[in-house]
């Protein structure tokens, strides 16, 4: 079975995220933030990180432009402006990007990036992590402590 892992970056500084990177063997980055900045951890920042993972010679992907939690596009969003999750997995960019990070999985170990620490607050388990299972896939979420998690978004009712 094909694994996908997640990781959000939250307030760590570059050390103790890349170490969680080569504890579990990552190989491959994919950030999947809308806007890859941060105020509060420039560490984070697109280019910085990049440039970061590459030197500790792991590869990196930018797909949050496509799969990223707070598209772009206004037509994407509620009336009461919160993203559209089932909107935005309808349109091709979503599936053509999301498939195309799923075959990456096959290929080499990956970890799918956002901001958040816990994926269950994060668009890595509200969108991305259900429709990665849907096709087969095992999605496991890198905790802030190192540990591996296979938590799934529960239902309401």
């Amino acid at each position: 079975m094909i694994e996908v892992l997640t990781i959000g970056h939250s307030n760590h500084d570059t050390e103790q995220f890349l170490a969680l990177l080569r504890r579990h063997g990552v190989r491959m980055l994919v950030d999947v933030r809308s806007d890859p900045y941060s105020r509060y951890a420039p560490q984070f920042n697109r280019s910085e990180i990049e440039r970061l993972v590459r030197a500790a010679g792991i590869d990196y992907r930018y797909s949050g432009d496509s799969i990223g939690g707070k598209p772009k596009d206004s037509s994407l969003y509620t009336p009461s402006g919160k993203p559209d999750y089932d909107a935005l997995a309808a349109t091709p960019k979503f599936q053509e990007e999301l498939k195309a990070v799923a075959d990456l999985a096959g290929r080499v170990r990956a970890a799918i990036m956002c901001s958040e620490a816990d994926p269950m607050c994060c668009h890595r388990e509200r969108i991305l992590a259900p429709i990665l299972r849907s096709w087969g896939l095992r999605v496991v979420h890198i905790m802030p402590d190192g540990a591996a998690a296979e938590v799934q978004q529960q239902a309401l009712f």
